[in-house]
C-alpha cells in the first residue's frame, strides 16, 4: 500500500469505521431515505423520528467503503438532537473542507477532521457525504423544514 493510502486509511479512521453508532433500521420511522454513490456503490439508508424539528430517534444502514463508514460513525455520534439546518450547515462545511481545503466543520461535527486526508481523493468525496445526505433527506421526508 502506498504511503498516501496508509495516511488516508489511518488507524483512527478504521477504528471509527468499525464502531458506527445507531446501526440498523427504526421500526416506525417518520422519514427514511437512501443515498448511493454511483462511483463506488456505497449506500446509506437513514431512518428518523423527529420531535420539535430535531432528531429524536435515528438509525442508519451503512453499506459503504471505510471512508463512508467513518463518516457515518462521526454523524451517528452527534445526530441525535440536531435540526435539519444544523445538518445542512455541517454538510456544506464538510464539502468545503474536502473540496476547498477549508477547516473541518464546527463542533459538534468537528470529528470529520479525521477525513481531511481524503481531500486529494475527489472520487471518494461523495461517499463521505452520503451519511449527511441520507439523514437530511430522511428529515425532509419526515416534514422537517
Amino acid at each position: 500500500m502506498s504511503d498516501d493510502l496508509v495516511k488516508l486509511y489511518s488507524g483512527q479512521l478504521l477504528a471509527l469505521a468499525a464502531q458506527i453508532p445507531h446501526l440498523g433500521r427504526l421500526p416506525a420511522p417518520q422519514g427514511s431515505a437512501s443515498r448511493r454513490s454511483p462511483l463506488c456503490g456505497s449506500t446509506i439508508t437513514a431512518d428518523v423520528v423527529l420531535r420539535d424539528g430535531r432528531v429524536a430517534e435515528f438509525a442508519q444502514e451503512v453499506r459503504a467503503c471505510a471512508l463512508g463508514q467513518a463518516s457515518a460513525a462521526v454523524l451517528g455520534a452527534v445526530a441525535p438532537g440536531r435540526s435539519r439546518a444544523e445538518l445542512v450547515t455541517a454538510r456544506a462545511a464538510l464539502a468545503d473542507m474536502l473540496a476547498e481545503n477549508g477547516p473541518p466543520p464546527d463542533a459538534p461535527f468537528d470529528g470529520y477532521a479525521v477525513l481531511i486526508a481524503a481531500r486529494d481523493y475527489r472520487n471518494r468525496h461523495a461517499s463521505i457525504l452520503l451519511a449527511l445526505d441520507a439523514l437530511i433527506a430522511a428529515m425532509e421526508a419526515a416534514g422537517a423544514a
